[in-house]
């Protein structure tokens, strides 16, 4: 572990380097560059709050604002989105960047990191956005928005540790790709995002802890919508199942790496 890592610093300036290239890239021969990157989330999430708020008047149960429920879904959609950009994301890395690995020698691990990297600045933009439509809709950020880094955290350790394994197990069989692309919506349906975890039924109750990004969610939404902080108790297990399978991930990693290469 402590050798992955020293490696990993010592082409830090590499991974640095190949995030802004994928970000210009992204935006290449566009006038308006890099904004685009704030402008894009801004649109997204006015509409959900335009849709949601004043059209459709969702509510929350408890919540007598009308803007409850388009902020509760926000909240919800950026902890999920982070997590899914991150795992879909490493399990199709190390075959697309196939020829890169055959070409030149770093640690293979960088690319996970690289692309993590980029997911985690999309987040922070669209963290960024949310905080504007927010002011506009009268709920301006408080000191609760301090714990979202310990959330973020979780989420990419959570999504680190599942998305590199997907992505060594998809470099030997790619029907692993397929699959993530089923479980994947069938995992967002079963996190209270769209809807509240008081909605369900008791006996679901149990699925619900067992799922990690549940307690997950909760903490964007406790804090971009109630303001408060969250239940530390209740993080137990997503931290306990988000670190055991990120360490794991370095472990399989290590003993895959060497047969990585021969194939791709």
């Amino acid at each position: 572990m402590k050798q992955v890592l020293i490696s990993l610093w010592h082409f830090r300036h590499f991974m640095l380097s190949s995030i802004k290239a994928e970000f210009r890239g992204r935006f290449a021969r566009s006038k308006l560059g890099a904004l685009w990157m704030i402008l894009n989330p801004l649109a997204q999430t006015t509409i959900f709050a335009l849709v949601l708020s004043e059209l459709l008047a969702a509510r929350l149960p408890n919540i007598d604002s009308k803007t409850g429920y388009a902020i509760y879904l926000m909240a919800g959609t950026a902890a999920w989105g982070l997590f899914a950009e991150i795992v879909n994301r490493c399990t199709t890395v190390f075959i697309e960047y196939s020829n890169t690995l055959k070409k030149i020698s770093f640690p293979r691990l960088c690319l996970p990191f690289i692309v993590g990297g980029s997911a985690l600045l999309n987040h922070v933009l669209l963290l960024i956005a949310i905080a504007v439509v927010f002011l506009f809709l009268g709920h301006a950020p408080n000191v609760a928005w301090l714990v979202l880094p310990i959330g973020t955290l979780l989420i990419v350790l959570l999504a680190f540790g599942l998305g590199i394994l997907l992505g060594l197990l998809n470099v030997f069989s790619r029907d692993v790709g397929q699959v993530v692309g089923i479980v994947l919506p069938l995992w967002f349906w079963l996190t209270p995002v769209v809807y509240t975890a008081s909605s369900l039924p008791k006996h679901f109750a149990p699925l619900l802890q067992l799922n990690p990004m549940s307690g997950l969610v909760k903490i964007y939404q406790d804090v971009l919508l109630f303001g408060k902080f969250p239940i530390w108790g209740d993080l137990f297990i997503p931290f306990g199942i988000a670190t055991g399978l990120f360490l794991f991930s370095f472990w399989v990693f290590r003993r895959a790496s060497a047969d990585l290469v021969d194939a791709l």
